[in-house]
């Protein structure tokens, strides 16, 4: 099994792609890390999401 991180900063365009990202880490025992943060770069929104490892997935 690969080693996963305790923290990750997932990136991307705010689309339907992004949200399976980010759901597939939950899936992982990966939790929300504060708030996502947006910006426009003049086409498409972008979006940021922390994540961190729960202790759970640890164990």
């Amino acid at each position: 099994m690969e080693t996963q991180l305790r923290y990750r900063l997932i990136t991307g365009k705010d689309d339907a792609t992004f949200c399976e990202r980010i759901s597939k880490l939950l899936d992982e025992g990966y939790i929300l890390y504060g708030s996502p943060s947006c910006t426009f770069n003049g086409q498409d929104v972008i979006v940021a999401q922390a994540v961190i490892i729960s202790d759970k997935a640890n164990r």
